[in-house]
């Protein structure tokens, strides 16, 4: 039986009484004066001009390609270590996804291993803030404008992280986000597609209404998508975004309190590298020898704690492993890391439990390797 949750979200905020708005009013589907309130304030809290809801995280990577008009023969370049939906966007659009290696210190897409990508076929690089870190965003920009390529960012799992003072999502031409239940903020089910671009904007919301035009009643003039939130979620999502700064600081909070917790055991606590600040979406550790993370992923199990492993490097999974690649830092990352509970209403003595039983583990297995062992 699962005792700490590897994730879940806090509802302590005005959700129920905005969803019980809704409800009232009868307007629960994709219109409603929730809609645009939250895209308006998630605009302003990215300082970008423009934002549109849509139904998840997915599809707002895939409406984000659509908008750049991404297709077939074209190549875009993203990192392996990744969750696969960024990967599959890109794949949903004719385009072929290319891989490449991470920075071993921020386990984040590495601007040297794009460059080594870029052939004449490339539109555009895709950054994938993993885990709430920041990429280097300011090479990566500088590769995007000296090959008159587009930047998109990935920022589903880093809502608040920030790069040289300035909000992930502002940086690129278009970002998405994702409101899944475990992200820092939720509307259960839901995503976001940011961009300053008045052209990509309007792009994105003709797209994501099913190509309706703007100038005709049920004229249709390209295939688009369902692709809306709903007023509920909505109103999920600005009860959320009333606490994000809390959220926040309380999931920083949980790091810090990891880091106190397991200094001395045979692993390693991703931190923060850079002028950025992490928001430690997933608090996650490296153990140093491979061959003790199932094993401590099992004990930890054992005494109800739910755990994750890193994202397996999308170059290994079938569907796109057609040619054998090497990609060693994300290969490493992927088979020697762990994501530890990281839900923001967590306490102390939780966090105190995990990290116990991860000694006890090292304790009984690797004696002579833990540095508390006298």
């Amino acid at each position: 039986m699962i005792k700490i949750p590897v994730y879940q979200p806090s509802l302590n905020g005005r959700e129920k009484e905005y969803v019980l708005d809704c409800l009232d009013s009868s307007w629960i589907s994709s219109k409603g004066k929730y809609l645009p309130l939250f895209e308006r304030a998630f605009a302003d809290r990215i300082q970008v001009k423009h934002a549109t809801s849509v139904s998840n995280g997915t599809v707002a990577l895939h409406l984000a390609m659509l908008a750049l008009g991404i297709g077939p023969d074209d190549e875009v370049i993203v990192p392996t270590l990744t969750y696969i939906a960024p990967v599959n966007a890109v794949a949903y659009t004719g385009a072929r996804p290319v891989f490449a290696d991470s920075v071993r210190e921020t386990w984040q897409l590495d601007p040297k291993e794009v460059r080594k990508k870029l052939t004449p076929k490339t539109r555009a690089i895709l950054a994938v803030h993993l885990y709430g870190h920041p990429c280097d965003l300011e090479p990566l920009a500088a590769i995007a404008r000296e090959h008159n390529l587009y930047l998109v960012e990935d920022c589903a799992e880093a809502f608040g992280s920030l790069y040289q003072g300035r909000s992930v999502g502002s940086f690129g031409h278009i970002a998405a986000f994702s409101f899944f239940g475990n992200k820092t903020i939720t509307t259960g089910e839901g995503g976001m597609v940011v961009t300053k671009d008045n052209t990509l904007h309007q792009r994105a919301v003709h797209f994501k209404g099913q190509g309706l035009a703007a100038y005709r009643e049920y004229w249709h003039d390209v295939i688009g998508y369902n692709y809306r939130m709903s007023n509920i979620c909505a109103a999920i999502g600005l009860a959320q975004l009333e606490q994000a700064d809390a959220f926040i600081a309380r999931k920083r909070r949980l790091a810090t309190w990891y880091r106190e917790e397991l200094p001395g055991l045979p692993l390693e606590f991703h931190g923060e590298s850079g002028d950025i600040l992490h928001t430690y979406w997933m608090c996650s550790i490296l153990v140093d020898d491979a061959d003790d993370r199932d094993p401590l992923r099992a004990h930890l199990a054992r005494q109800g704690i739910e755990t994750r492993p890193l994202f397996h490097p999308v170059h290994t999974m079938p569907m796109y492993c057609n040619k054998f690649q090497r990609h060693p830092v994300a290969e490493d990352l992927g088979w020697r890391g762990i994501n530890l509970p990281s839900w923001p209403d967590l306490t102390r003595a939780q966090v105190h439990e995990i990290c116990e039983a991860i000694r006890a583990f090292f304790q009984e297995r690797r004696p002579t390797a833990w540095k508390g062992t006298e």
